[in-house]
């Protein structure tokens, strides 16, 4: 696979403190990322998340997929997710992600917006089941997209674009000083794929 980092320097900070978020841009050529969008998207189980919202239980538009080396039980928003077997796809840009991060993953919890109009709120992934301080990384297909950091307490905001093919990992104490959010778009009319590797520490 093709190294394309262009201009990017995947050793910046992009957060001025509490916290260290690289980007390394596409890490994958147009053709490549082309045919994992593809494949992602007819070979993952795809099912519609579940949110708690002022304490009722909806379905949202955005669909979610959890992979992993087990059947790792992961929980947020109240709803415990079991995770399924890599799939070969999966597996390849895992062990990418690994070598180019110099981090180990045991997950990935997957994301399908069908279009700008869906998003995902302002959160941070600090769950109990996840490793306190492991590195997120996070892999992009399909639409551009913003994406967005806030600090929890000066409310300091940072933003990037994330390209098709990209990554970005999130590591250090990161999650527990910034919130991170995929604000929605009206300008947004096609679908975008998210994969972020994770590190689960319970069973």
């Amino acid at each position: 696979m093709d190294l394309f980092t262009g201009q990017i320097d995947p050793k910046k900070n992009w957060l001025p403190k509490d916290g260290v978020v690289h980007y390394y841009g596409p890490i994958l050529n147009h053709a490549e990322a082309n045919r994992y969008f593809q494949q992602l998207l007819e070979t993952i189980a795809w099912k519609r998340d579940v949110a708690l919202i002022y304490g009722k239980r909806i379905e949202t538009k955005r669909k979610v997929a959890w992979y992993g080396d087990q059947a790792f039980e992961y929980t947020y928003s109240n709803h415990t997710k079991k995770a399924l077997p890599w799939t070969p796809e999966l597996l390849k840009l895992k062990q990418l992600i690994e070598k180019l991060t110099k981090e180990t993953y045991n997950s990935c919890l997957l994301n399908l917006y069908h279009s700008g109009e869906e998003g995902m709120a302002w959160h941070s992934d600090a769950e109990k089941d996840l490793k306190k301080h492991g590195a997120i990384a996070s892999l992009s297909f399909g639409a551009e997209r913003k994406f967005a950091f806030k600090h929890k307490e000066s409310k300091e905001k940072v933003g990037l674009t994330l390209d098709h093919g990209s990554l970005l990992v999130m590591k250090g104490s990161t999650q527990s000083h910034w919130l991170h959010r995929l604000p929605p778009t009206k300008l947004v009319k096609t679908p975008r794929i998210n994969l972020t590797f994770r590190t689960i520490i319970s069973i």
